[in-house]
């Protein structure tokens, strides 16, 4: 007989792995920061430790913000029940603001914490600029082929979304991960931009971090709406 899971159940489901896995890479962020120079200088008069304490808040309140929407509309459609036909509106402006403020913040530590890591600068540059071409080249392929709405999510909020093909053109046709393999390349650009170890040890969690958030929170959700 199928076990039938309760909706508390669905809810939470992969999210203390979630938990756990942020707690590790808190704490491996954490003993790293001892290193020489990770907290050196400063940016606008803000010093470089609230910038990586900023990074890594936005990074974790956005991939909270994104599970608990996308759960409360699988589990009865929740959030539309309270706020209607703007539902996916709504949510689609947070999930902006958090994920525009990524780079933002990214640039801003970086250009703080600057010359702290010991490579030649010419390597920093060229290192960045390869990065930062299938970063942007995703933005004009998600533009192109996939739409934003359904990068941002639309699927678990309008079911009529859920009918449609899977992308397998550009940069999709390399991976069907392309956002999570590409996307989070961008956030590594202003530590070899300007040689930052501080942006550096940041790119590494939160490109490790939406990896959580893809395992512990998009596939299940995945196996949900597509079974």
């Amino acid at each position: 007989m199928t076990q039938i899971k309760s909706p508390s159940s669905s809810f939470f489901e992969g999210q203390f792995i979630h938990l756990a896995c942020l707690l590790v890479m808190l704490l491996l962020l954490y003993l790293v920061s001892s290193m020489q120079q990770f907290g050196y200088g400063e940016f606008l008069g803000v010093p470089t430790n609230i910038w990586v304490i900023s990074a890594v808040l936005n990074a974790v309140i956005h991939q909270v913000y994104v599970m608990l929407c996308w759960r409360m509309e699988l589990d009865g459609k929740k959030l539309t029940r309270v706020l209607g036909s703007q539902t996916f509106q709504i949510y689609q402006v947070g999930f902006a603001i958090f994920i525009i403020m990524r780079p933002i913040l990214a640039f801003s530590l970086g250009w703080s914490n600057r010359g702290t890591l010991n490579i030649e600068p010419w390597f920093g540059y060229l290192i960045a600029l390869i990065l930062f071409i299938p970063s942007v080249y995703l933005v004009y392929c998600i533009r192109r082929y996939f739409g934003f709405d359904r990068a941002f999510g639309i699927d678990h909020f309008d079911v009529s979304y859920r009918a449609m093909p899977l992308v397998r053109q550009g940069i999709f046709n390399w991976t069907p991960n392309a956002m999570y393999v590409f996307g989070f390349l961008m956030l590594w650009v202003p530590a070899f931009l300007f040689q930052s170890i501080a942006a550096l040890c940041v790119a590494a969690f939160s490109h490790a971090y939406i990896w959580v958030h893809y395992y512990c929170t998009e596939q299940p959700d995945m196996r949900r709406i597509y079974g």
